[in-house]
């Protein structure tokens, strides 16, 4: 037994007034003045820090680090530190002051300790980090990073949330396979399969479904629009635009292209616009097999019907990247699809279903389920392999066109102001693939936006004639101008006529169908003195320039974006027109002449451009037909009687070789050198065209 040592007492000195239990200062007796002289007698007899020694003393602890070091998965040893939190951050955290007493781990009992939101971030950091490089090691072994991955995206804090989408973004680009994953159903038959192949198949099932609740997760983001200030949703927008052009054969294509639509079809014109515009016509650019494009055009024709066509031209350009416009060989429209082979057309339906063959092989019913069989397991090698077959790849571009030529057509009929330029561009593009009998019913849509045009013109110049106090007429719907664009309109829809038309085989077409475009003609013949004295002729609908102070403020152009189609100017345009009616080998002399005659009048009026322009198409048109309007520089050599009448409605009925081309002396007086030039080069191909 071990004996103790005794505890050693602190002697006290003994009181003169022992029989006091209570210090003198404490006799409830005495008088104060007794008290008082008490005090001072015997308060050097009293121990005062007696009691302050046997309080006990308040010592900051400092926290052992009682966790073992670890040995993490890649091999190394690290020594786990908890975090040691601050007592006055915690105390202002709360509301406290430092010399509240709290429990013994500085907080309240049962609530978490707190911790700053910039540790939060950086451990947020190191655990996708440590995740992201698990999953890229070997993604099969450690699937459940995944989930992880999802876990720390649902975070409230906006800046790990970001962090957490771009990170599952790098991870499923880098593990997401080059085939198409079939979806596990729970009611399915268990397989006896191998260790390797049980395996795989649960990192598939795994891969899949956090990959659906990612792209769920985008699509909640990319839709919240109080979620601006923290650009969660571009960051989302973005993530979705990376993953359709990374992997846009893998599941769940239709959701990302949902989210990709929905954003181009709100009217915000934001950065986030111009992405998803230029990541769908990335996709239609880059598409092999057809699928993707097919999934996007269904989309967007839906999405455009839903919104009555108000949407931004943008949107339908995206059609003019289509494959199909340099793969596709057969013609269509908006109900049928005509396919040739050789010189034996067969017209099928889009539906798919071909004539029948002439004689059909007899097999038994079981030749038959093992055929089925075969297919069955052909197909889904194909898909594994991601073989793109050739019929298959026909079949969806001639769907494609099918619904391409649904939009143009109903939007043309639905006259959308501010999408027949884009609509007029896209048929001309288009004009290859359009058969005859959709090209009949154009050609009647153009005329009647041709005379709309000029009785909203004619309209407007009457209005600015008799009422010039007046302000002028304001915009349609949808932002449609009423005094320049039914220029650009006519002129485009002349230049698409023309353009179908060289698109068709005119030999083959001229038997069932009566192609006439005197129409056009006339109308662009009546339409050059007035184009001449147009003020914006050289600049287009996207030039730059200063907004007309005149016009009333709704009278923008919508949808300024920097796309590369619909730019053209008045005077490309007419140019175009023009080179379509006066190139041809088979064009009248008289309707060669009247043009040449009214394009040297004009050539005085135009810019110096457009001028130069102009006489280069006259010297072309000179090396081809100069026999024909050769007499125009010969006075001697007139063929006509009469007066040439420059404003008559009839193109032929103009008497053109009653005139003579007196306007070749007063352009050599023009103050541009090369306007000079291109005059005297005219003559000289006329003199050569003499000899």
């Amino acid at each position: 037994m071990v004996i103790m040592p005794a505890v050693k007492r602190r002697k006290l000195s003994p009181l003169e007034n022992v029989d006091r239990k209570f210090p003198p200062s404490f006799s409830l007796e005495d008088s104060d003045l007794d008290r008082q002289g008490n005090y001072f007698k015997h308060g050097t007899g009293w121990n005062l820090e007696q009691n302050y020694e046997q309080r006990p003393r308040k010592q900051k602890k400092e926290r052992e680090n009682s966790r073992l070091p670890i040995k993490t998965a890649e091999g190394r040893i690290e020594q786990v530190v908890r975090p040691l939190i601050d007592n006055d951050d915690e105390n202002s955290f709360l509301g406290t002051s430092s010399g509240e007493e709290t429990d013994s781990e500085g907080g309240f009992p049962g609530e978490e300790p707190h911790v700053s939101t910039q540790s939060r971030i950086v451990e947020a950091k190191e655990e996708l980090a440590r995740v992201a490089t698990l999953l890229n090691q070997d993604p099969e072994e450690h699937a459940g990073g995944f989930r992880i991955l999802g876990q720390i995206a649902s975070s409230p804090n906006p800046v790990i949330k970001k962090l957490a989408l771009a990170t599952q973004l790098i991870v499923y680009k880098d593990v997401i396979p080059g085939y198409r994953i079939r979806l596990q159903e729970g009611a399915e038959v268990p397989e006896k399969l191998s260790k390797d192949v049980r395996r795989l198949r649960s990192f598939e099932q795994a891969l899949v479904g956090s990959y659906q609740k990612f792209i769920k997760d985008l699509a909640s983001c990319a839709t919240k629009t109080s979620e601006a200030p923290t650009d969660i949703a571009s960051v989302a927008i973005s993530c979705a635009c990376n993953l359709l052009l990374a992997v846009p054969h893998f599941n769940f294509r239709n959701e990302l292209l949902k989210i990709l639509i929905d954003r181009v079809s709100s009217d915000r014109r934001d950065p986030d616009f111009q992405k998803c515009i230029s990541t769908i016509e990335t996709l239609f650019r880059d598409d092999e097999d057809g699928n993707p494009s097919f999934d996007g055009v269904s989309q967007l024709t839906k999405m455009i019907k839903a919104r009555d066509y108000c949407v931004d031209e943008s949107v339908l350009n995206t059609f003019l990247h289509l494959r199909l416009l340099s793969e596709f060989t057969s013609k269509g429209s908006q109900n049928r699809i005509d396919k040739y082979k050789g010189a034996e057309s067969k017209i099928s339906s889009v539906d798919g279903k071909t004539p029948k063959a002439a004689k059909k092989q007899f097999f038994t019913k079981k030749q038959r389920k093992l055929l089925r069989e075969q297919k069955v397991a052909e197909k889904e090698f194909r898909e594994a392999d991601a073989i793109v077959s050739h019929e298959e790849r026909d079949r969806l571009q001639a769907e494609t066109l099918k619904l391409v030529f649904v939009t143009y057509f109903r939007i043309l009929k639905a006259r959308v102001p501010h999408l027949m330029g884009a609509v007029l561009e896209g048929l001309a593009k288009h004009a290859h693939l359009i058969n005859q009998d959709f090209f009949g019913d154009l050609l009647e849509a153009l005329r009647d936006l041709v005379r709309q045009a000029n009785e909203r013109l004619n309209a407007a110049q009457t209005d600015a004639e008799t009422e010039r106090d007046i302000e002028p007429p304001t915009s349609g719907a949808n932002g449609a101008l009423s005094t320049r664009d039914p220029i650009r309109t006519s002129l485009l829809a002349t230049t698409t006529a023309f353009t179908l038309l060289e698109g068709q085989d005119a030999a083959r077409a001229a038997s069932s169908l009566s192609l006439d475009l005197t129409f056009f003609i006339a109308h662009l013949y009546r339409s050059l003195h007035t184009l001449s004295l147009h003020p914006d002729l050289e600049l287009s609908s996207k030039s730059l320039r200063l907004p007309d102070p005149d016009s009333p403020p709704a009278s923008h152009q919508p949808g300024l974006s920097n796309n590369k189609v619909n730019f053209a100017t008045p005077s490309v345009l007419l140019l175009r027109a023009l080179s379509a009616i006066m190139t041809p080998r088979s064009v009248p002399p008289i309707r060669l002449a009247a043009f040449t005659k009214q394009l040297l009048t004009v050539s005085v009026h135009l810019p110096e451009k457009s001028a130069q322009a102009v006489l280069q198409l006259l010297a072309q048109v000179l090396k081809i037909h100069g026999s024909k309007v050769a007499s125009l520089w010969n006075t001697e050599e007139r063929k006509g009687d009469g007066v040439f009448d420059s404003e008559r409605a009839d193109v032929e009925g103009s008497n053109p070789f009653a005139s003579t081309a007196w306007e070749g002396d007063l352009l050599k007086c023009h103050f541009c050198p090369k306007v000079r030039e291109g005059v005297k080069g005219l003559e000289k191909i006329v003199r050569g065209v003499g000899n």
